[in-house]
Order: C-alpha cells, then sequence, then structure tokens
C-alpha cells in the first residue's frame, strides 16, 4: 500500500547556498592594487618631467619663490632665448645626434647577425662564452675601463673626436644589444624557416623573408635602447671630448652651472627640456613597432 504523496503545501523549497564570490573579489582587489601600482609608478616618472616643463616656462622671480607652484602664473620663453645665446645648443645636439644615430646603427648590423647565431646554436661552447662575456662586462663600471679606454683611443688618434666616441659607444652597448635581440631571434620559430627551405628557399631567402620580418620588433627596440643610451652618456663624453667644437649636449649642459656650484636654474631647465625631448618624440614614432611584436611577417610572407 503506497502512503500518501505529500501534498505541494507540505513540500518546502531547499534555500540556495551562498555564492562563493572569494576567487572573483580577490581576482579583482589584485588587479585593483596592480592598477594603482602601475599609476603610482607612472606619476613617479612623470614627475621629474612635468616639475622641468614648468621650471623651464618660469620667469626668475617665480623660480626664486620659496613656494613654487605647478603651473606658471607668467609663462615665459626668456629661458629658452637665454639658453641659446648663452651655450652652442644646435652644435653639440648636432654632435650628440651624429653620434647616437651611427652608434644605433652599428651596433644593430654588427649585433643582429651574432644574435641569430647565439640564437640558433645557444648549446654551443662558442655561444657560452658569448653569454659569459655579455654578463661579465655588464659587471664593470666606467672608472675600470676609462684610463685603459683612453690610452687605446690616444695611440690610435681618436682622442676628441666623434669616430672613437662612437666606437665606445658601439663597444659598451654591444652586449646587452645581443642579449635582447638573442631574446628575440630564439622567440622566432624554427619551424617557419624550415617549411621555408622546404617551398624551395634558399638560406639567404629564408633570413630576408622569413626571419628579418620576425626580428624587426626587436632590431627596432635595441636601435633605441642604443640611441638613447648614447644620447644621455655623459662619463665617456666628458673624458673623450677635449674640443669645445665638439663636445655632446649632457657636456654642454654642465655648462649652465657656475663655478661655485650655482645653477642658472631657467635656462638650464629649458636647455635639459630640449635634450630630452628627441628621445621622448623618437619613442613615441616607434613605440607601436616595438609591442607589435607578432608573426604577422611570417604569415604573410
Amino acid at each position: 500500500m503506497r502512503s500518501p504523496s505529500p501534498s505541494p503545501s507540505t513540500v518546502r523549497n531547499p534555500r540556495p547556498g551562498p555564492v562563493r564570490r572569494g576567487p572573483a573579489v580577490r581576482r579583482r582587489a589584485a588587479r585593483t592594487g596592480q592598477y594603482l601600482a602601475l599609476l603610482g609608478y607612472l606619476v613617479f616618472l612623470a614627475f621629474p618631467l612635468l616639475w622641468l616643463v614648468s621650471t623651464a616656462f618660469k620667469p626668475p622671480r617665480e623660480l626664486a619663490s620659496l613656494h613654487p607652484g605647478w603651473i606658471p602664473d607668467h609663462p615665459t620663453l626668456d629661458n629658452f632665448r637665454q639658453a641659446f645665446e648663452e651655450q652652442p645648443l644646435l652644435r653639440s645636439a648636432g654632435n650628440s645626434l651624429i653620434a647616437s644615430l651611427a652608434a644605433a646603427v652599428i651596433t644593430v648590423v654588427i649585433a643582429t647577425p651574432m644574435a641569430y647565431v647565439m640564437a640558433r646554436h645557444h648549446r654551443s661552447s662558442l655561444s657560452r662564452a658569448a653569454t659569459g662575456w655579455i654578463v661579465v662586462s655588464q659587471a664593470f663600471p666606467f672608472v675600470l675601463v676609462i684610463i685603459p679606454l683612453f690610452l687605446v683611443l690616444k695611440e690610435v688618434r681618436l682622442i676628441d673626436s666623434l669616430s672613437g666616441l662612437i666606437m665606445v659607444y658601439v663597444v659598451w652597448s654591444l652586449p646587452f644589444a645581443l642579449w635582447m635581440l638573442a631574446g628575440y631571434a630564439r622567440a622566432v620559430p624554427r619551424e617557419l624557416e624550415e617549411a621555408a627551405a622546404v617551398d624551395g628557399a634558399g638560406r639567404l631567402r629564408v633570413l630576408i623573408s622569413v626571419t628579418m620580418p620576425l626580428l624587426t620588433p626587436g632590431i627596432v627596440a635595441t636601435a633605441l635602447f642604443a640611441f638613447i643610451t648614447a644620447w644621455n652618456e655623459f662619463f665617456f663624453a666628458l673624458v673623450l671630448l677635449k674640443s669645445p667644437r665638439k663636445q655632446t649636449m649632457p657636456i654642454i649642459l654642465t655648462h649652465f652651472i657656475g663655478t661655485e656650484g650655482v645653477a642658472d636654474l631657467g635656462p638650464l631647465a629649458a636647455a635639459s627640456l630640449l635634450a630630452t625631448l628627441p628621445s621622448l618624440v623618437l619613442f613615441a614614432l616607434i613605440q607601436r613597432r616595438i609591442t607589435s611584436g607578432t608573426l604577422a611577417g611570417a604569415v604573410k610572407h
């Protein structure tokens, strides 16, 4: 005999259990913390540049104020005019541009094939020796190498010349450039090169049509690194360049500081802002190329 089934009124729907939101909340909190940390880092990086821009447009009275503000009350271009009148900024900028561009081009031309060989034969003794050289070379400070470097350049009569300075910049940037490009070269799949070889392409054709398009972001990033390193370099240029007509931009900036250590703050800020602009403009122009390290080139070819 069957027991009577319970009526619908006597059946109680179970209460839904609590929804676990712990992992989602933690992920959201972690992402918010990352964004806040990134924002703080951007503010930390932008503060000197914003203060430099503000100082470059301030008149002398506001520069001497005990409570300086961010925005100049009476912005002026007199600091820029005075900077150009006191120091040969255009000539020094030209010297820096020549040295930086030449160092960047030569560094990339030398480092690209070497990095490719290191990436494809990274287990060989030669590649390991090159990697060890890269690590060791970055540990030497400028002071330890400047005296023997000066003596070597003196023997070959390259003291007080942009050619000698360019050679120094290339040698100094080459280890890190090799390390950067080798990482990009290792990311290029061997299968793409093998597929092109199966289709009948020769070794040179594979390198030009398949490998080089994929290495372009790394080459651009390496060139940018070498350019900015040479453009901002001070110590080597100070020791190796003696003629005022051959001095680079960082050396000229020191001339705005008097013999007693008192800086002509307005013209110094204006000249420093002009010296900073090329690196910022160059990075803004090619930053998309740096971050576009995709396999679009391989798909195209």
